[in-house]
């Protein structure tokens, strides 16, 4: 597995080899994509996954080891926390979407495990339409999460 830029390794599994043609995509993408893309990505007690977005949708699929808590924030501010798991009954989700544009950032719940999840993305990922998020760019436009912002960016 490679580091990924937000935090964790990742090693890519799929990639369509089908092409949606840059101009039958809307405007946010520059250039052609794959129809999906498929990821395993590891995250253990010393690693987190910093804020970030991206231009397609992302599901988070869960796999094994521990509990991942998913914190997103909305446009108008609200924060909306996930947790990707196989506990059921303890409000946890095998499955988690992360809509494409919007702000995330990722933990393990037990620091002293790791979470394997698989990511879907469609289209599919291409580094040109990540973001990672900048600290001080956060915290003005989300102040009632300053705390969480400045635990999930590098200084």
């Amino acid at each position: 597995m490679q580091k990924h830029p937000e935090g964790g390794f990742y090693k890519e599994v799929y990639r369509s080899d089908e092409i949606i043609i840059k101009e039958n995509l809307p405007g946010r993408y520059n250039s052609d994509r794959n129809f999906s893309t498929s990821n395993y990505f590891l995250l253990d007690g010393e690693n987190v996954s910093l804020f970030h977005k991206i231009k397609s949708d992302e599901f988070w699929h869960f796999h094994d080891g521990s509990t991942i808590k998913i914190y997103k924030l909305k446009n108008d501010g609200e924060l909306k926390i996930n947790l990707l798991g196989k506990n059921l009954d303890e409000d946890e989700s095998l499955q988690v979407i992360i809509e494409k544009g919007k702000w995330f950032c990722a933990e393990v719940v037990n620091k002293n495990l790791f979470g394997l999840v698989g990511c879907t993305v469609a289209p599919g990922y291409d580094f040109d339409d990540f973001k990672l998020g900048i600290r001080n760019e956060l915290i003005k436009n989300f102040p009632d999460h300053k705390k969480l912002i400045e635990k999930f960016t590098k200084g």
